[in-house]
């Protein structure tokens, strides 16, 4: 057993271990795991017995762009500690956006720690931890999992020819394959790195997300054991998304070595153990099972309930995203806005599109047009949002045919980076009333036109229910503007930390304690009453403006591309 790596609670029976697995976990139990070396060096987990506890609990971890969340649940969905952190971000030079890997597993520790602590539980009641991040971004590691390079932010644009290059001669190709049109995610960031950094991408054995990450620090795993959970396959420009693999097609169309491409693995699958380093960091218990996790989109739309074909997702956020749910793979040749990814459910999928700054442009307006009045500034403690917001239903729906245009640093689906913000058709009579309406309009009438696209992609699918999490949520205004223009009812959630639950729900699956995500999830979604049904006369009002919205779109997309 020399090549084993060596754990106090290994366990020398491989019977033992088959049993162990296959057994029904018994009730305050949770499972112990070690990793050692298999065939090719790949590693293997076995079951190393159970151990009872008082009560097992979940951990669920958020790594986003600005901060880090983590969050304590009991076995039964409870949420017992949350702690938040921020995380740096790093602008070396105009343009370029950077985050370091360490910041990501410092913070994730710090976190954990602070849960830990706050509940006062005995680590070993912790039944397995998983982690999700941001997605459209890209890290790497070297032999021995150490950073390669600084984590490539998807805000960050240096890859932007490549993506030019990608969408003038091979989008229908990567766009069929992966369901994700070329746009600044891991394909070009990828080919950035091997043709502007070659040395730094020699010296890179695996790329791979800061969950990944995280979680492969954690289990002191190697370079060559790096990977990547199916829900981030769609952004990575060389994949087979409904297979489940690498496309040999795209690796070898593109110039990329496949061999720096982490392996596959499913978000529940455990990737290793807490090694007694982590242990110390995290606070947790070696031998505490680490899930693979998965991207943030996914596991959001996971700790939101969305498990069934017909269901829509709003995250009302600083970006605003609109996630459909389908039982089918779909790709958006036709329009390449639509990005198509895995869902963390088995057979579903998730198509969805995103406006850059759909909040971002309410806070805007605010910031620099009505947090004034008479010239003196009012106190940022204010609930202003609320107040704007009650201005706004001054004026009618369709204020009076002024449109804004919500794309102030360009459209992202789809791709139009030339594209700017715009008023259109305001005349003497407009109020502020009018233009704040206009900005909450604008968001569901970009949502329309996502919509529009599925309806076309998978015409036999009823759109049911929407449900709406993130600070817009909060708004039932917004909520009724957004469910008649769509002709779909809204639902707002309770709650805030969607992706936090949704690790900790793939945690749960993983260590045994439960085994339909699906029903766990949709039994846990706590809807805020009442809901909002669509009326029916302004909805068939503003049918017609979505169609003269999706026409302007299409003309500022022209003039703004014009030399």
């Amino acid at each position: 057993m020399a090549g084993r790596r060596s754990s106090p609670r290994y366990c020398t029976s491989p019977l033992r271990s088959i049993l162990i697995g296959w057994l029904k976990l018994p009730k305050n139990c949770v499972r112990r795991w070690c990793m050692f070396r298999g065939p090719k060096s790949q590693p293997v987990k076995k079951f190393t017995g159970r151990v009872r506890v008082k009560q097992a609990y979940l951990i669920g971890v958020d790594l986003g762009t600005s901060s880090t969340k983590a969050a304590l649940y009991t076995a039964a969905g409870q949420k017992v500690a949350e702690a938040t952190l921020e995380v740096p971000l790093y602008y070396p030079r105009p343009g370029v956006v950077e985050q370091e890997n360490d910041d990501f597993y410092a913070t994730a520790a710090q976190t954990v720690k602070t849960c830990l602590q706050q509940s006062g539980i005995d680590p070993r009641q912790v039944a397995a931890i998983a982690f999700d991040s941001q997605m459209a971004g890209i890290g790497a590691v070297d032999e021995a999992y150490r950073p390669a390079i600084r984590f490539d932010s998807w805000l960050d644009m240096r890859c932007q020819p490549y993506i030019d290059f990608l969408n003038a001669h091979h989008a229908e190709r990567i766009t069929r394959l992966t369901g994700c049109p070329p746009t600044c995610d891991h394909g070009p960031k990828i080919l950035w790195w091997k043709e502007e950094q070659p040395e730094a991408y020699r010296r890179i054995v695996k790329f791979l997300p800061p969950s990944a990450y995280v979680a492969g620090k954690m289990a002191q795993l190697r370079g060559e054991e790096a990977f990547m959970d199916v829900t981030f396959l769609h952004f990575t420009g060389f994949s087979d998304a409904q297979r489940g693999g690498w496309s040999d097609e795209l690796c070898g169309l593109l110039g990329v070595d496949p061999s720096k491409l982490p392996r596959i693995v499913e978000p529940w699958q455990v990737i290793g153990e807490v090694r007694e380093q982590a242990a110390q960091d995290f606070g947790l218990a070696a031998g505490t099972p680490i899930a693979a996790g998965c991207g943030d989109t996914a596991a959001n739309a996971l700790g939101a309930g969305i498990t069934r074909a017909g269901m829509l997702f709003d995250v009302a956020g600083t970006a605003s995203v609109l996630a459909g749910c389908t039982d089918r793979f779909v790709a958006d040749t036709a329009h390449r806005a639509l990005l198509t990814m895995r869902s963390v459910i088995p057979g579903l999928w998730h198509p969805l599109a995103y406006i850059a700054g759909g909040g971002l442009a309410l806070r805007w307006f605010r910031d620099q047009f009505y947090n004034t009045r008479r010239g003196r500034p009012l106190t940022t403690e204010n609930d202003l949002y609320a107040e704007m917001i009650a201005e706004a239903l001054k004026a009618p729906p369709g204020c009076d045919g002024l449109f804004f245009s919500p794309h102030l640093g360009g459209r992202i689906c789809p791709a139009q980076p030339a594209m700017r913000g715009a008023w259109l058709g305001f005349s003497w009579g407009h109020t502020q009333a009018h233009f704040i309406r206009a900005v909450l309009e604008s968001v569901a009438y970009e949502y329309a036109f996502y919509l529009s696209i599925l309806r076309e992609l998978v015409p036999d699918l009823q759109w049911q229910e929407a449900r709406v999490a993130g600070g817009g949520a909060r708004s039932p205004a917004w909520n009724q503007i957004k469910a008649d223009v769509l002709g779909v009812p809204y639902r707002a959630l309770q709650g805030s930390e969607f992706g936090a639950w949704g690790s900790a729900l793939i945690a749960g699956k993983a260590a045994g304690l439960f085994t339909d995500l699906a029903a766990m999830a949709e039994e846990h979604a706590r809807l805020i009453e009442p809901g909002y049904p669509p009326e029916p006369e302004r909805q068939a009002f503003y049918a017609s403006r979505v169609e003269q919205y999706i026409r302007w779109q299409e003309l500022l997309d022209w003039g703004f591309r014009a030399p």
